[in-house]
Order: C-alpha cells, then structure tokens, then sequence
C-alpha cells in the first residue's frame, strides 16, 4: 500500500514538473511575442530578450526539484564546476578581450586601453566585494522564518542571496554588449543561459532540502534569476549614452563575474570533497563557451 501511495505520488510530481515545463515555453513565447511588440531601440530589445532568455534559464532549471528533493552532491558539484567554466569564457572572450578591443577602436593605445579595462576589472571586482561584505554581516534573525514555518538555516538564505547578488552582473555583462552592439552578445547570453540552469537547480535544492515545500522551493529557485533583464536593459541603456563606457562596462562585468566564479562558485563545487569532478565540469564548460564565442559569436 505504502509503494502504491509513493508511485502515485512521483507520477502527480511528475506531472507537476511536465506542465511546469509547459507553462515555461508558453510563456517565453509570450514573452517573445510581447517584446517584438514593445518596438523598443534595437539593441534595448536585445539587451531584454538577453537578460529574459537568462532568466528562463535559472527557471529551467529549478524545475526538476518539483520531481527530485535531493541531487547526489557529486552531480550537483560537477554542474557548479560547469558553470563556473562557463563564467570564465565568458569574462575572457566575451568582455575583456571586447573591451581592449573597444578601447583601441576609440583611438587609445594597447597599454592605455588595457590600463583601463584592468582598471574596471579592479573596480567592478571591488564593488561586489563591498557588497558580498555587506549581505555577510547581515543579522541572522533577519533570515529566519515566521513561527510556524520550517526554519531555514542563516547561512542558506545568504546562500541564495550571494547567487541572486552574482546574478547582477551576469546581466549587466548582457546588457553591456548588447547596448555595445558587440557580434557575441548573443553567445554570451546563451552561455550564461546554460550556466544559469545549475544555478537554479542549485537554489531550489537547497531550499526543499532545508525543509521548504517543492513548489515554494522552485518559486524561488525560479524567480533568482530575475534581476538579470533588468539589470541588462539598465546596463544597455547606460551604454548607449556614451560610446566611451563600453571599455569600462564591460570591464566592470568582467571583474564582478571574476570575483563570483573565485570567491563563491569554485569553493562551492569543491567543498564536498568532489574536487575532481568539479575541475572536470569547470574545463568542459570553460571549452564550450570558448568555442560559442570564437565560433558562433
């Protein structure tokens, strides 16, 4: 009776999972249509249908914790390996590199321009710095739950708000290119993209693993991605006022996503002991973005 009763509930959640997916691709294509007919600046609307398709991506893959509540750690270390290979291809080929170029196209010298572009990597770099500081020294009472719900631990919640936090620049890094009229923006939005599934998946296995409901989980799993369209239409528009904030845009991009992978998203996939697996995923994604970049981009 009991086997019975927990079929019949993997096949509801399963269920629950397919038309979660469904109601996903009906939306993006809602969306999609939605924003073709905003008849926005053209690479306004880039910008947003960059940061949106990143954004699906983080939603995407909170999905599968409506089916499973726990993910063997040494997968879950591999994908955040993935990712951060991911992250740094992308803040290699799709931002400094562009952003040296960007300064030479303005008349500054190889030296200058890439004086500059270490300049706002430092700068970027130290502004999620500041900020990673300040989400840390928050008061833990201040992430525990009302009475009567599960409680989930201080250190989760400031989990989940370093991963909403490394969101920002991701769609800053979109917007940039895209209001740079950069060729790879689109590369470098998909690469966040597939990057962005793990997260998500990540956020919401932790929750539901802390003792939050699955739906809740992947509410929330679903909704940290959403920073990233508005932070990459604000970063598009700031772009285009001036041609000269591009080489320090993207550089401010690159040095915040540079401080995510090292200080948030390496330890992470090496904390378990599965440092191995974590390197192999880190190299498999740094080549797959390499190649999204130099090939398609």
């Amino acid at each position: 009776m009991g086997t019975h009763i927990l079929a019949v509930g993997g096949v509801r959640m399963f269920r629950y999972a397919f038309g979660t997916l469904l109601l996903l691709a009906g939306t993006a294509l809602l969306v999609a249509k939605g924003l073709v007919w905003l008849d926005l600046e053209p690479k306004m609307l880039r910008a947003l249908q960059g940061g949106a398709l990143c954004a699906l991506g983080t939603a995407l893959g909170a999905v599968p914790v409506l089916v499973i509540r726990k993910m063997p750690v040494a997968v879950s270390d591999t994908l955040l390996g993935f990712g951060a290979g991911v992250m740094l291809a992308a803040t290699a080929f799709s931002l400094i590199v562009p952003a040296i170029a960007a300064g030479q196209s303005l008349g500054w010298s190889t030296w200058a321009s890439s004086g500059l572009v270490s300049a706002g990597i430092m700068l970027g770099a130290l502004c999620l710095f500041l900020v990673d500081r300040k989400f840390a020294g928050a008061a833990p009472d201040a992430f525990i739950g009302q009475p009567g719900e599960p409680v989930i631990a201080p250190r989760i919640w400031l989990f989940v708000i370093a991963i909403v936090a490394h969101n920002i620049p991701e769609g800053m890094a979109v917007g940039v290119s895209a209001g740079g009229g950069l060729p790879d923006a689109d590369s470098l939005a998909m690469g966040i993209a597939l990057q962005d599934v793990p997260e998500g998946l990540v956020v919401a296995l932790v929750l539901a693993g802390a003792g939050m409901s699955r739906v809740r989980a992947f509410l929330i799993g679903a909704a940290s991605g959403l920073v990233e369209p508005v932070f990459a239409v604000l970063s598009a528009w700031l772009v285009s006022l001036a041609e000269t904030l591009l080489p320090l845009g993207l550089a401010l991009a690159a040095g915040a996503m540079l401080l995510v992978v090292t200080q948030e998203v390496i330890p992470e996939s090496r904390r378990n002991g599965h440092e191995k697996l974590a390197s192999l995923g880190l190299c498999v994604g740094f080549c797959l973005m390499m190649t999204m970049d130099t090939a398609l981009g």
